[in-house]
């Protein structure tokens, strides 16, 4: 009889076969038009707003950076101060004065909690056809926007997001986000031609503002609403792209624990919008028969991946003790050449082909980034790190994501 283990390893090894293989031949099939994107047949005319909380670290290159980001069709930049405790508001009153016809500052009554409230509470400002959202501590590259309105000119496209990169990549643990980005940003685009995009993501999104007041704006309740809004936008039938050539730079946590209660914050918000949205399961178009079914797959895996690894390890560790320990008792040999097995075994061969064609489809994405020339190039131990430890964290992370949500945990961590 089939051990039940194995037939989980099984299990686990074909969906990660699928999802591999269909990445790899959306993208063979779509390689020519990757980096392409549509020319806008008008000048849009844009309103950005900038939610910031104590950002007075980056918000001040924030604004200068939209102020020359060269989009003539950008009319205002709503900068958003959700009760700062810091002096945000006074760099951002500064750069008010020196731009006095495009910035305005903003001041929320007092404290949203979240980033989703700011925004929502700056979007009240915005009388342009479209609105767009950054970060207070992301960095746009000059030319991005004019790269993205262009899509715009199909009525039923809702939202435009770009390629989100790390800013900052001194540190060992931000050299490991910069490959976690720029592989995220591969797949997204190629979730794209499946019309699957399950996120709009905070360092820059572009929105139709009639579809953006449709949804109702941003949802206050969730921890990760960039992800809530792109799904709503999906439910009523509006397409979401990806600019690869436009990007945006953002600073990633620097240290363990705030990269901890940054991806907590994501799982949580993530965990909230399949709740919210489970019963549109096989319903909605691309939203109910492709993003929650692959959103909820892609954890799965990942959790059977880590359990079939933790017992596997373990399961190793002890049946070796007992065999040694009973062995020295009985004073015979540890290991004879007869217990040698020189056969490949087919659950090892699966889980190195799986590793292989995982290590293939990273490559490939950081192959088909290119960005501002002062970033180095990955080295291949970073590369290999990434690969063997820090996706690992990935389970585990989502483990206490799980807890923390069944728990009734949702602060937003500031």
């Amino acid at each position: 009889m089939v051990e039940f283990i194995t037939v989980v390893y099984l299990i686990y090894s074909f969906i990660a076969f699928y999802f591999l293989f269909l990445f790899l031949l959306i993208y063979f099939q779509n390689k020519q038009e990757f980096f392409s994107y549509p020319k806008p047949d008008r000048d849009y005319e844009l309103t950005m707003v900038i939610p910031c909380y104590n950002g007075e670290g980056a918000i001040g290159g924030t604004i200068q950076g939209l102020v020359d980001a060269g989009y003539r069709g950008l009319k205002k930049i709503i900068v958003v101060d959700d009760c700062s405790k810091d002096n945000s508001y006074k760099i951002m009153k500064e750069y008010e004065k020196k731009y006095p016809e495009l910035v305005k500052v903003v001041q929320t009554p007092k404290n949203t909690g979240n980033a989703a409230g700011a925004k929502n509470y700056g979007a009240k400002f915005a009388d342009t056809e479209l609105i767009g959202f950054t970060d207070d501590d992301s960095f746009i590259e000059k030319g991005s926007i004019d790269k993205m309105v262009g899509f715009f000119n199909d009525e039923k496209v809702g939202s435009v997001t770009c390629s989100v990169l790390v800013h900052n990549r001194k540190k060992f643990i931000e050299k490991l986000q910069s490959i976690e980005y720029k592989v995220i940003k591969f797949s997204r685009k190629l979730l794209e031609f499946v019309d699957s995009i399950y996120v709009t993501p905070g360092p820059l999104g572009i929105f139709r503002k009639s579809a953006f007041d449709k949804v109702g704006g941003f949802d206050v309740n969730n921890l990760a609403e960039d992800i809530e809004i792109t799904w709503h936008l999906q439910a009523e039938g509006y397409k979401v792209k990806m600019s690869v050539p436009a990007r945006a730079y953002s600073v990633a946590p620097s240290k363990i624990n705030a990269w901890v209660k940054q991806r907590n914050r994501w799982n949580i918000g993530g965990l909230q919008t399949i709740s919210k949205y489970n019963n549109d399961w096989f319903r909605k178009g691309m939203l109910g028969n492709f993003i929650l079914p692959f959103f909820v797959f892609s954890w799965v895996v990942g959790l059977f991946g880590l359990g079939v690894f933790v017992y596997r390890i373990l399961r190793l560790t002890i049946l070796n003790f007992v065999s040694t320990k009973l062995s020295v008792e009985a004073q015979t040999a540890v290991l004879r050449f007869s217990d040698i097995n020189l056969v490949p075994n087919v659950l090892i061969f699966l889980g190195v082909t799986v590793f292989f064609l995982s290590f293939t489809y990273t490559i490939m994405a950081l192959l088909n980034m290119s960005e501002k020339s002062h970033y180095r190039r990955e080295n291949f131990f970073t590369v290999g790190f990434y690969m063997l430890f820090y996706l690992l964290a990935y389970p585990i992370i989502l483990i206490i994501s799980g807890y923390k949500f069944l728990k009734g945990d949702r602060k937003w961590g500031r």
